[in-house]
């Protein structure tokens, strides 16, 4: 009872965090040119969050693994917090680049809540349980993209104030009501080096399962961000959508993750190869995303953006599930954190490589998207064979 009271603090706690990033999507790029943010300086705002995550999930997830889950989640978010104020109090892009730098550094809420679940269930119940967690950020996703348009009627700045608050308000129901779940974490003497943790970006590559899920897991995070540069540049520049407008699609966008993700447990029991899903997934997200770059018009773009919306929200609950299950516990945290920094540096590659490919056409986008996710395809396929073997 007490592990399923935490995993739905957890929820509560990771909806405000995705509602506090979903606010922002629908008015960051239009909020940026005001500073005068383009397209292609639009990808390197997006990575420079990717960029600084990179270095520091490995550490605060070894962190965690020593001193607990609960102080390195609370630190995370009161990171984030403190970066919304700087985006709402920005006066050009340095501060913007710095805001979303300082979000990086302290991001870890991501790979410490997994590693909280993963500290409370038992390898039967890890894919339900990142289903639910990873649906509660889709949740987060549905209602900020969609309040975030509201909201930028009464200014650009109001959405950064409002995510604030509601960061803050992550940061208070850490404390007051997160049960800490790595019990064992304070006996472990000592934690590695720095250099070491972040060595173990490289080392992780060589173990046969752990290493190509995290490195699937790159490819189809790296096709996601592509995809997410290509579908706001599509909605503003050629569709013209407005703000608010946007806010719902992107929340159109999100509802359908969170049907997938909810749907985790029946489809575990109709394919009980975690592996197996995760390929006939990234297959259909393949299709969908090909399709997407022949788009002219709203009805088709909207359309495979659902589809691909669908199989995608499947992919974050497999992966996570299959490296959970051939790790030893007192790793979760260490290896889930390295896991995260391959998410951020494909959240650093996708969006560079979209703007630099933004200025052959806004399509050339989705079938960069595409092209990475039929690499990603190929080590799905071994990957299910390495799990058959």
């Amino acid at each position: 009872m007490k592990a399923n009271k935490n995993l739905w603090v957890l929820v509560f706690i990771c909806v405000i965090n995705s509602l506090g990033f979903g606010l922002i999507l629908p008015v960051l790029y239009n909020y940026g040119k005001t500073f005068g943010l383009t397209q292609q300086m639009l990808g390197v705002l997006t990575a420079s969050y990717s960029v600084a995550q990179l270095f520091a999930t490995p550490l605060l997830g070894a962190l965690s693994d020593k001193f607990g889950r609960k102080p390195l989640l609370v630190l995370s978010l009161a990171g984030t917090c403190i970066s919304f104020i700087m985006f709402a109090e920005a006066r050009s892009l340095i501060i913007l680049f710095a805001a979303r730098i300082l979000d990086g550094l302290t991001g870890g809420n991501i790979s410490v809540a997994q590693a909280m679940v993963s500290d409370s269930s038992t390898p039967a119940e890890r894919a339900k349980n990142f289903g639910i967690l990873g649906s509660s950020f889709a949740f987060g996703f549905v209602m900020g993209p969609a309040i975030g348009g509201v909201l930028s009627n009464y200014g650009l700045q109001v959405p950064f104030y409002f995510a604030a608050g509601i960061s803050l308000l992550g940061v208070l129901s850490s404390i007051l009501f997160l049960k800490e779940t790595n019990t064992e974490g304070k006996k472990i003497e000592d934690v590695n080096r720095y250099a070491d943790t972040f060595m173990s970006l490289f080392t992780i590559l060589k173990k046969p399962i752990i290493g190509t899920a995290i490195f699937t897991g790159f490819l189809l995070t790296m096709a996601q961000f592509t995809m997410i540069i290509g579908f706001q540049t599509f909605s503003i520049d050629l569709l013209k959508i407005n703000t608010t407008t946007m806010g719902w699609f992107f929340a159109c966008f999100a509802i359908v993750g969170i049907i997938a993700q909810l749907g985790v447990p029946a489809v575990t029991k109709l394919v009980s190869s975690r592996t197996l899903i995760l390929t006939l997934s990234t297959i259909f997200c393949f299709a969908a995303m090909l399709l997407t770059g022949f788009a002219q018009g709203f009805l088709i773009f909207a359309i495979c953006l659902v589809v691909y919306g669908l199989f995608n929200g499947l992919r974050n609950p497999m992966l996570n599930s299959i490296i959970a299950n051939h790790n030893a516990k007192t790793e979760q945290g260490k290896v889930l954190g390295i896991n995260q920094s391959y998410a951020s540096l494909g959240q650093i590659f996708g969006p560079l490589t979209a703007g630099l490919i933004a200025g052959i056409s806004v399509h050339a986008i989705f079938f960069l998207s595409a092209g990475y996710i039929l690499i990603a395809l190929l080590f799905t396929l071994r990957l299910h064979s390495k799990e058959q073997n």
